[in-house]
């Protein structure tokens, strides 16, 4: 599992690139830097505040030498790419993107501007970068990779041997997100797990998802790395709570708001 200071410590380095904007900006050292998000203002909201806290620790405060600009699309993710227009023309000196459909939008937006991408699964597969070991061009980020997955199912199995349907929600609108559907599913099969998916769009399938969940009633949850998913780690977790579900989660914010693993 990959926690929210892995999370900042990728934008925080991006932070320390030189500046590209303006003269008069260089000159009075303020660094201006774009945030994209799928996720809405409130539900997005503290993810910037962590991104935020990991730049203090190395010396960025905003209205000091940071300025951070947000945009928030709202669940809406045909918004990305026009947002992350406005973000280049401003323009931004880095831009960090939450999810691949943040980073996709940005990445067409601008070949020039650093790009920090994190909650990213298989950015190598969706085209965000080269390799991993190679990321090529003007992005680079934190990623889930493939084997994670397959490891996330064999600690489920550990837990509860006689596992054998596990319920998967995922974001079908969110390349990364389907990969990792794809490539759990890959794992699923050799170890004798059903995948059961549930898509994901925004907070108004909720009642569709956890009552399909429900109804089904599998032995265990899982979530894929998205940051709408991830926007809302409360309710996905009172939720495994109440019907007794094993749950696995991608990120540190599931876990702190009592998740099990």
């Amino acid at each position: 599992m990959i926690d929210r200071r892995a999370f900042i410590t990728s934008l925080a380095v991006g932070a320390l690139l030189p500046s590209r904007s303006a003269d008069a900006q260089k000159a009075r050292g303020m660094h201006r830097i774009g945030w994209l998000s799928p996720a809405s203002a409130g539900d997005g909201l503290p993810n910037l505040e962590a991104l935020r806290a990991g730049l203090r620790e190395l010396g960025y405060v905003q209205g000091q030498n940071i300025t951070i600009e947000a945009r928030w699309a709202d669940g809406r993710s045909e918004r990305l790419p026009e947002l992350a227009a406005e973000l280049v023309r401003l323009p931004v000196d880095i831009l960090c993107a939450a999810g691949s459909q943040a980073s996709g939008a940005a990445k067409h937006a601008t070949s020039t501007i650093p790009i920090v991408f994190a909650n990213v699964a298989f950015p190598d597969q969706s085209g965000l970068v080269e390799s991993y070991t190679r990321p090529g061009g003007n992005v680079t980020g934190v990623a889930f990779i493939g084997p994670e997955y397959g490891k996330r199912l064999e600690l489920l199995k550990e837990a509860r041997p006689g596992l054998s349907r596990v319920a998967l929600i995922y974001n079908p609108e969110n390349p990364g997100s389907v990969l990792a559907l794809q490539e759990t599913q890959r794992w699923a099969t050799p170890l004798g797990v059903t995948l059961e998916p549930h898509k994901f769009r925004g907070p108004h399938d909720f009642e569709h998802v956890f009552g399909a969940i429900a109804a089904k009633r599998p032995d265990a949850l899982m979530t894929t790395a998205d940051p709408l998913i991830a926007s809302y780690p409360s309710r996905i977790v009172d939720f495994a709570a109440k019907h007794r579900l094993l749950s696995m989660y991608p990120g540190r914010e599931f876990v702190d708001a009592g998740g099990l693993m």
